[in-house]
């Protein structure tokens, strides 16, 4: 109480304030105004304000709050009825917690507050704001109200126009509001620009510029001053005074040289991670950025060699290009753990990436990577698929096509002819036979169209390149088979009406013309057949086709037979025409295939016989060394495939595992590192097997369940794992180096760890990690507090919020409960010892006491020192603890 008595006459004379002069209409609003506004300022630090100041304290609530606000302190239990007497108890408390501050409250009792009374709520407030706000400033050995405006007469000296003699009129221009603002920030106010005779933009533009800059709430409007003879005094005051607190707070901090040195190398290295970081980040995402689109382009090729090429590319993405970006990737991973680590070790918040540039955001980049690779490889393998299939499809159309084509040349002509109308009896008969062997003819070829039209849909639904000409030719080809249908129906009833005129025919003619034109179309079709293109994959299929080729080649006897019949036909009808001078001019009147053209295909048949053979003989080597390299691959497959699933299960069993010191579970992780490294060859060499099966079009393998694609996600986890691994038995050790952890307490934490791992995953969940901390004796109740306290360790555990623990930041956490750090408090203090009795630091004195680069990262962290005892060169060292620790731990 002592310090306050030079003040008690102050406090006496504001005590026993003119409350007539408060009736006044003007001087009200601007005290309801101002004191709104200073109580605001204090009650948003604990989450609420007010809206009436007459109203809102009635209960007593808001009022105790804060009056704990203003003082730190806590007061009694408040009453939470809503009588009249609980309101009047709450008030009491309030105003014997003033008055055990020394102050004596004048005419100001519990009923007035709880009865609104506007002018005791207003006069009680002012005796708040004397005693929290005003008394305690001190300038030059005065204090309270005579300090404040001496403070405000020596910041303002140096302004031209600016005379502070009092709280009221000498406000009334704003350039007194304006020159605080400047002296302490000029770079918020241009001062020059600034008019006397313009006050209402002079007080607008200082109580803006301080509401936004310097968190001082708008106490009053321009209007409320200029609009009044004179201003209030009280609120005039309380608004300077919280000018007075916004620029004259507390400077503590500073740090002894050495501790400087060693804070200043750690937060360097740190921020190159941290630079290391952002950019290996970025390179990564813009890397799969510029990838994805690349994989996910499905724009299909028309040729197979262009297909081809695709697949090549792929490949060399697959083995060369992303093999770097894996590497990368978990490099990225290792770094971001180490530099958390770190930070955590110096006490430093948690490094939070960029937007975008979190692990999680990496990663799901990445998933989205692999999602695109495989769907582009199956779509490379379809599309290739299809492409072999259109080229046989297409190379079948025109083979069929140009066979009907070939056929059909002529035969409109021939079914137009009228040779009928002045052919003799024997002409006639022969060409109703030879129509009639022409319509057997054409029935034969229906087949044939009709397999024509069902290429020319399947390349249509296959989305074949060149489909409009294969359509138009389908089309012509359909056209001219129905208008031959038409001509031959036209033709045919012709002869018939004819026939009947007519008696005698030749039949061994018509029979060698029945008989030689089915066996003419069984040679073509043999022949079609013999030289049709096939596709196969495996060997049952191909002995499939060699089978059927057998059994083809079993049926030329008695094909061979028929031709010699048909050969005695011919022979036969040469005889007759001989003997009986038949005038047909050595010609058969009812078919145009004669004996040499038979000849002629049958040899073409035997011909073709040994190039089949020859053809299925080399497809069924090439489906075997297909099959030898199924079997190539899945033997080593079957083996590789389960070893990584062991090794990945080994690792995670060393993981939580206890077995000697860290160091020798160290060198244990780095031999079996070496170990899985030592293997890569054997996954090189499946990996040029794979190529040597994708090269052959070997889409299957029945001989083992493991694709190239299996091995490889498995290999790549494999390592990240192990590497992962090393990466926290390497955090840990450094944890345990710099916090002294011993190896007991290491093994201690490490059984605890484990003990609530129950599904042995290598994390516990927020539960799990409660039960532990409450097993290793730490008080978490089951209660607001509880919960509270719990959510704080939560924060330190998992600042990235994943919901779960690590075992490393487990350890982190333990290390810190049990281990100092070098704190704010402490670096600030030895930045004091350096600056001596001084408020500021020379920018020679640390180049003088600080190691070059050091001294130099000092400097650029530091603002200019603008007190009034600023020397040029001087710097805020206050300036340097916010850049480095932040506001929260100053």
């Amino acid at each position: 109480m002592d310090q306050y008595d030079g003040d008690n006459d102050y406090m006496q004379q504001e005590d026993d304030w003119d409350r007539d002069l408060l009736l006044d209409p003007a001087w009200e609003k601007q005290q309801r105004k101002t004191f709104t506004a200073w109580c605001n300022s204090h009650l948003r630090k604990a989450g609420t304000q007010i809206e009436n100041i007459e109203e809102d304290f009635r209960d007593g609530l808001k009022l105790m709050l804060l009056l704990e606000v203003i003082s730190g302190e806590r007061l009694a239990k408040p009453e939470r009825g809503k009588m009249r007497v609980h309101k009047i108890s709450n008030v009491n408390k309030a105003l014997d917690f003033i008055a055990s501050k020394g102050v004596k409250l004048v005419s100001i009792g519990a009923e007035e507050i709880v009865d609104g009374n506007a002018k005791m709520t207003l006069g009680m407030i002012w005796t708040i704001i004397l005693r929290f706000a005003i008394q305690d400033i001190s300038v030059e050995e005065t204090s309270a109200k005579e300090g404040l405006l001496l403070w405000c007469q020596r910041k303002t000296a140096p302004y031209k126009n600016v005379n502070i003699q009092n709280f009221h009129i000498s406000w009334k221009d704003g350039l007194g509001f304006c020159a605080l603002i400047h002296r302490h920030r000029p770079e918020l106010i241009d001062y020059g620009k600034l008019r006397k005779d313009d006050p209402m933009t002079n007080l607008n533009t200082a109580f803006d510029v301080a509401e936004k800059y310097l968190d001082i709430p708008k106490m009053l409007d321009a209007e409320d001053i200029v609009g009044t003879a004179r201003p209030d005094e009280k609120a005039i005051m309380t608004y300077v005074s919280s000018f007075y607190h916004a620029f004259s707070g507390a400077q503590k901090a500073e740090t002894a040289a050495n501790r400087i040195c060693k804070v200043l190398a750690v937060n360097q290295e740190n921020e190159q991670l941290m630079e290391d970081y952002e950019k290996l980040a970025s390179d990564l995402l813009e890397w799969i950025r510029r990838t994805i689109p690349w994989l996910e382009n499905r724009m299909p090729e028309n040729t197979m060699q262009a297909m081809q090429q695709k697949l090549e590319d792929f490949r060399d993405y697959r083995r060369l290009h992303k093999p770097p970006k894996v590497q990368e990737k978990c490099q990225l991973e290792i770094n971001f753990n180490t530099l958390q680590t770190k930070l955590r070790l110096s006490n430093r918040p948690a490094f939070m990436p960029s937007e975008g540039k979190m692990v999680s955001d990496i990663n799901n980049a990445w998933g989205n990577l692999e999602g695109a690779e495989k769907g582009y490889e199956e779509w490379l393998l379809n599309e290739i698929r299809r492409l072999e299939r259109l080229d046989h499809l297409a190379e079948k159309f025109r083979q069929k096509a140009a066979i009907h084509e070939a056929w059909t040349e002529g035969k409109e002509d021939m079914l137009q002819k009228r040779d009928y109308e002045t052919a003799s009896l024997s002409e006639i008969k022969a060409l109703l036979k030879k129509h009639e062997a022409f319509e057997s003819d054409l029935a034969a070829h229906q087949d044939r169209v009709e397999q024509i039209a069902a290429i020319a849909q399947e390349l249509n639904e296959l989305d074949y390149y060149d489909s409009p000409s294969v359509n138009a030719r389908c089309q012509r080809i359909c056209d001219q088979w129905d208008t031959l249908g038409a001509l031959t129906q036209k033709r045919s009833e012709a002869l018939q009406r004819t026939e009947k005129l007519l008696e005698t025919i030749d039949q061994l003619y018509l029979e060698f013309a029945k008989r030689a034109a089915p066996f003419n179309n069984w040679m073509e079709g043999a022949m079609e057949d013999l030289q049709d293109t096939f596709i196969v994959h495996t060997i049952e299929e191909i002995q499939g086709l060699s089978t059927a080729h057998e059994q083809f080649k079993a049926t030329l006897p008695e094909a061979d037979k028929e031709r010699l019949a048909i050969l005695g036909i011919h022979n036969e009808i040469a005889k007759i025409v001989q003997t009986y001078h038949v005038n047909m001019a050595g010609t058969n009147p009812y078919t145009t295939i004669n004996p040499q053209e038979i000849n002629a295909k049958w040899d073409k048949v035997r011909q073709l016989v040994p190039q089949r053979d020859q053809a299925l003989i080399e497809e069924h080597a090439r489906q075997q060394n297909n099959e030898r390299l199924r079997r190539q691959f899945a033997n080593q497959a079957n083996v590789i495939g389960p070893w990584i699933q062991t090794k990945m299960e080994e690792i995670g069993r060393i993981s939580i595992e206890m077995h000697g010191t860290l160091e020798d579970q160290l060198t244990h992780l780095r031999q079996y590192e070496k170990s899985i490294v030592n293997y890569k060859p054997k996954i090189d060499q499946l990996e040029g097997d794979h190529q040597l099966i994708q090269e052959a079009l070997i889409f299957d393998n029945k001989h083992t369940n493991y694709t190239m694609e299996h091995i490889r996600v498995g290999w790549e986890q494999l390592l990240t794992t192990i590497a992962r691994t090393i990466n926290e038995i390497e955090n840990q050790i450094l944890t345990r180096d710099a916090k002294g952890i011993s190896q007991d307490q290491l093994n201690e934490f490490r059984a605890s760890f484990n003990h609530f791992d129950r599904d042995h995953s290598g994390t516990l969940g927020a539960e799990e990690f409660k039960a532990c901390l409450i097993s290793l004796g730490f008080d978490i109740a089951n209660d607001a507090q509880g919960e509270n306290e719990f959510s704080r360790i939560m924060s330190i555990v998992d600042p990235n919020r994943m919901g779960i623990v690590t075992f490393q930041a487990f350890i982190d956490f333990m290390s810190r409960e049990t281990a100092d750090t070098d704190t704010a408090d402490q670096v600030m203090a030895s930045f004091k010892v350096l600056a001596g009795d001084k408020n500021y630091i020379l920018a020679d004195e640390l180049r003088r006491e600080l190691p070059p680069d050091q001294a130099e990262y000092c400097i650029a962290r530091m603002a200019p020192y603008t007190g009034p005892d600023a020397v040029p060169g001087a710097l805020d060292y206050m300036s340097f603890s916010t850049a480095l620790y932040g506001e929260s731990d100053l």
